[in-house]
């Protein structure tokens, strides 16, 4: 339930994600390059790149949505029920050290700290597992997303080629090693990103739900 529900909304969110992040691919290389001037905007520099490139922008902006959607796609179908599953069996680990008559009550009435630790825990060792997993996909995601901007061979190629097939180029050109490049700051990032984000979301909705019941139980 977890994977069609965490699907189905990632394939509709990649649709608006993947013009942002070819552009946001496109403008961290202009300013790296020193492809931008003082008083232009990178996004604006790269957007202009973009525009100007064969295909146009309507082609270009979405650019590896396919491969941008196949990294989220695996990411979220992996973290959800694995975060599901990680933060229930904490939860009945703790529940189960209390006593039988108070098991009910506590985990009706856990504190905000709890559900905050507990909820941050699990979401950054699921976020940390899901992004190993899927770092090869984020890998080629990142050479098709470049190629948008179509500034070498390299990167035309990569723009014209499937993901499969760009893959094995970089497992052709560099080994396997180059497919989990950055891996290690990627789960790093994930597992920090996941674990404030699900952590915070968690107390919120816990601590708003507890507010309406004592609206609605006051006279």
């Amino acid at each position: 339930m977890h994977c069609l529900a965490s699907g189905a909304a990632e394939l509709s969110s990649c649709i608006i994600l993947t013009p942002a992040e070819v552009i946001k691919q496109n403008a961290q290389m202009l300013r790296r390059s020193g492809g931008t001037t003082t008083t232009e905007s990178s996004s604006l520099a790269a957007l202009r790149m973009i525009r100007e490139a064969d295909g146009g922008a309507t082609r270009r902006l979405w650019t590896g949505y396919a491969a941008l959607a196949a990294r989220n796609l695996p990411f979220t179908a992996v973290q959800f029920p694995v975060f599901e599953t990680v933060r229930a069996r904490i939860w009945a680990w703790k529940d189960s050290r209390s006593s039988l008559k108070w098991a009910d009550f506590a985990s009706q009435n856990r504190s905000l700290t709890e559900t905050g630790v507990i909820t941050g825990v699990s979401a950054a060792a699921s976020g940390a597992f899901a992004a190993v997993i899927t770092t090869p996909t984020d890998v080629v995601k990142t050479r098709m997303m470049l190629s948008a901007g179509g500034s070498d061979s390299r990167r035309t190629d990569s723009h014209t080629a499937s993901g499969y097939r760009v893959a094995k180029q970089i497992y052709r050109e560099n080994g396997v090693r180059a497919l989990f490049r950055g891996g290690a700051l990627r789960s790093s990032w994930s597992a920090l990103g996941s674990g404030l984000y699900l952590g915070t979301y968690e107390v919120a909705k816990v601590w708003l739900q507890r507010e309406k019941r004592l609206v609605d139980d006051a006279p």
